[in-house]
């Protein structure tokens, strides 16, 4: 009864339409991780990727980069998956001293496998020591090129514990990561 002229809308690649199944499975995803490394002999820590001057390195079976195993087990947990000592176990020897940035660079793997990415990641670091500040930049930059995303979209953050604890009394590292992962088709 109404005689209109068609109207063209342009729309917006948001407004994805649902039709089939999977169209309606979710489109994002989170996680949260957290690893801690006692400080034993060495003369650097390596966190996100950085090798870090220091008086004491972290003990560990791999290079004790304990952001990154943080961020993985946050990629992990997102993608409904199981923990990074589940697919890289300590007591598996083809990782003794391995090079985290290359697990990391599994885990994004896997991750593809069910057709996930990285948007956005945060990671933070609490230690006493050493000063991390100069190093922040750095760290963006090399777990963006892992992760495969903008500098932009990943986050470092470093702190203290004020003395407080075992972190405050300088015997080890905290860190804890989130990470928004969204599906893609």
């Amino acid at each position: 009864a109404y005689a209109e002229s068609p109207r063209l809308f342009l729309g917006d690649r948001a407004n994805k339409k649902l039709t089939y199944p999977e169209d309606f499975a979710p489109a994002e995803r989170v996680g949260f991780g957290v690893d801690t490394h006692a400080f034993g002999e060495g003369d650097h820590v390596t966190l996100c990727g950085v090798k870090i001057p220091s008086a004491r390195g972290l003990i560990a079976h791999s290079d004790g980069d304990a952001a990154v195993h943080a961020l993985m087990d946050a990629m992990l947990s997102a993608a409904g998956m199981r923990d990074i000592g589940y697919y890289f176990p300590d007591t598996d020897d083809r990782f003794a001293g391995a090079n985290s940035m290359k697990l990391l660079q599994e885990v994004v793997g896997m991750l593809r496998e069910k057709n996930l990415r990285v948007k956005n990641a945060s990671v933070s670091i609490v230690a006493e020591r050493p000063r991390l500040a100069p190093y922040i930049e750095e760290m963006k930059y090399t777990l963006s090129e892992a992760l495969g995303t903008d500098v932009s979209c990943v986050g470092v953050a470093a702190g203290t514990n004020e003395k407080l604890g075992y972190v405050g009394e300088g015997k080890g590292i905290t860190c804890f990561a989130t990470v928004l992962l969204f599906q893609y088709n």
